[in-house]
């Protein structure tokens, strides 16, 4: 088996916060990957490349061996259901919660609550672990819509600063879990590049934990 190790990462924020940390560990993009539309991109490491995906789709990439390696949200995993994936180190960036959020002084509603959100997995986990009966609406974006056309009565989503809300009549209600990004790997590479996974996870923790010192 190639010794090369391929880490999947998504743009956007994570890629922005991981960048450093890979840096650090002496692994750079040899080109722009904001300026280019490829999807793989050589390093400064002859045995690293990087592979450009959506961020939901990172977990499946690394879970079938696609990629060795990636950085996914928290948020991304909970919804996935990780079970085929190692989890070794939480990188400490794009920090923010998983919560339910509705209209701003809305009583809560009776019977049956309707919930809008992308996190249909969550969703449901997180009202049946409360015993409450909820009919879950799959959107793939503007969350923040459903409860001011009757959609939905709350949704589920990401909140960073929570301006996206506010300045939708909406405001954050209960906190389901705090998020960040994850290293995640491959179980079959882990066995079988071993030394070079445990390296570079080293090198990553120790500047994960220099930050934020």
């Amino acid at each position: 088996m190639s010794q090369t190790l391929t880490i999947a990462l998504s743009k956007g924020r994570i890629l922005d916060d991981t960048l450093p940390l890979l840096k650090e560990a002496g692994i750079e993009p040899t080109e722009d990957l904001e300026k280019s539309r490829k999807l793989i991109f050589p390093t400064t490491d002859p045995n690293v490349r990087l592979l450009i995906v959506r961020a939901t789709d990172v977990p499946t990439y690394v879970e079938h061996g696609a990629a060795d390696l990636g950085v996914a949200g928290k948020d991304v995993l909970m919804e996935y259901g990780s079970q085929g994936l190692y989890e070794p180190l939480d990188l400490k960036i794009a920090n923010c919660k998983l919560m339910t959020a509705g209209p701003v002084d809305a009583p809560e509603p009776t019977g049956r609550l309707k919930v809008a959100t992308k996190f249909v997995n969550v969703a449901r986990r997180y009202y049946a672990e409360q015993g409450r009966q909820v009919d879950v609406i799959k959107l793939y974006g503007s969350m923040e819509l459903a409860p001011l056309v009757g959609l939905a009565d709350k949704i589920i989503d990401v909140v960073d600063t929570g301006n996206t809300l506010k300045a939708n009549g909406l405001e954050p209600q209960e906190l389901i879990a705090m998020i960040s990004s994850r290293l995640i790997v491959n179980k079959a590479s882990m066995k079988m590049k071993h030394a070079r996974i445990k390296s570079l996870i080293d090198l990553l923790a120790e500047a994960v934990e220099r930050r934020s010192a």
